[in-house]
């Protein structure tokens, strides 16, 4: 996939062909942000610019084409100058698949203009692999390219991110990943806009995740704000969050992975709302196909209480990824909305 096509990004994707464009593209780089934001797919897309046959004018000038032979062997992970790093079944990076690595970026490309070596997951490399990076990410082969892949970048070495320029890759809007369940995947529009509202800004979560899980988050959100606009007793909004809570199945952590995808679906709720009760542009509002519901929600929770509410629903999506109860996390934000 050429760098124009990625979902997103647009100043990130800009700013590599322009540097390949200059000549003045570091050799050592991270990709850093969220999990299924599309720093892969960057990555990949990073290779076949530097080693595209027919590079492209517009609407991206320097960009690859994305169907020379070129091209589509690096989109194949087949090209003899793209070497693609990831964890092995330990889950971490060793240090010999560093030295090998290593080892053949010491030798001119074979056909291309650049050996691309992109490390997937960076922060699974052990210590003793990252040191061995060094000297190589400090001063590499004129023919070589490091890409260093990540969501945890605070993990790596300081003397590793020292010698790489930190590209940052945000979280995507709900409207850039409906549009790309719509236009890549077939989604229908209705649909896409329900997955897109509780992905959390990842494609590759929405991708993951069955639609029908992300449907039932939504409605759930649903619910429970329905509740909280009509109630202020404690015990209705309680019993709500019961329902809000209740699900998961028997995988550890399947009950925490509900709440969390919920949360995400009513923060969702909350941010529409605010956007119906400040009149801005209704182009923002990502759940489109719930504006009637969301207008007569409009008249009940006015602006201080939407912020307070979306404040409580980050609080409670950081304190599941600290480890605190479902439970809990539930009934503390139902009585906080």
């Amino acid at each position: 996939m050429p760098l124009r096509d990625l979902v997103g990004h647009q100043h990130v994707t800009g700013l590599i062909v322009s540097a390949v464009r200059r000549g003045s593209l570091p050799p050592s780089l991270i990709f850093a942000g969220p999990d299924g934001v599309g720093k892969h797919t960057a990555a990949l897309a990073l290779a076949q610019v530097v080693n595209c046959l027919t590079p492209v004018d517009s609407p991206l000038p320097g960009d690859a084409c994305g169907v020379c032979s070129a091209c589509d062997r690096i989109a194949r992970r087949a090209h003899p100058d793209l070497l693609a790093i990831e964890p092995g079944e330990t889950g971490t990076i060793k240090i010999e698949v560093i030295r090998d690595a290593i080892e053949q970026t010491a030798y001119r490309p074979f056909e291309g203009r650049a050996r691309v070596v992109i490390i997937d997951q960076a922060d699974a490399l052990v210590s003793d692999a990252q040191s061995a990076l060094l000297k190589t990410l400090e001063e590499p082969a004129s023919s070589s390219l490091f890409v260093l892949v990540t969501a945890r970048p605070a993990v790596l070495l300081p003397t590793v991110t020292s010698r790489c320029p930190r590209l940052r890759f945000g979280r995507l809007s709900a409207a850039e990943i409906a549009d790309a369940l719509i236009r890549l995947h077939g989604y229908a529009e209705s649909e896409a806009l329900a997955v897109a509202s509780t992905a959390g800004g990842s494609l590759g979560r929405a991708l993951a995740e069955a639609s029908d899980e992300l449907r039932d988050a939504r409605r759930a959100a649903q619910r429970l704000l329905g509740i909280t606009a009509g109630s202020g007793s404690p015990e209705q909004r309680l019993a709500g969050s019961v329902d809000f809570a209740k699900g998961g199945g028997p995988k550890a952590g399947a009950g925490r992975e509900v709440v969390a995808r919920r949360l995400r679906a009513l923060a969702a709720l909350v941010r529409d709302l605010q956007v119906c009760a400040s009149q801005a542009n209704g182009d923002l509002i990502v759940n489109r196909d719930l504006s009637a519901e969301l207008d007569r929600l409009t008249g009940v929770f006015d602006q201080a209480r939407l912020t307070h509410g979306f404040s409580a629903i980050a609080r409670g999506l950081r304190a599941l990824e600290g480890n605190a109860s479902p439970k809990v996390v539930a009934d503390w934000v139902a009585l906080q909305l």
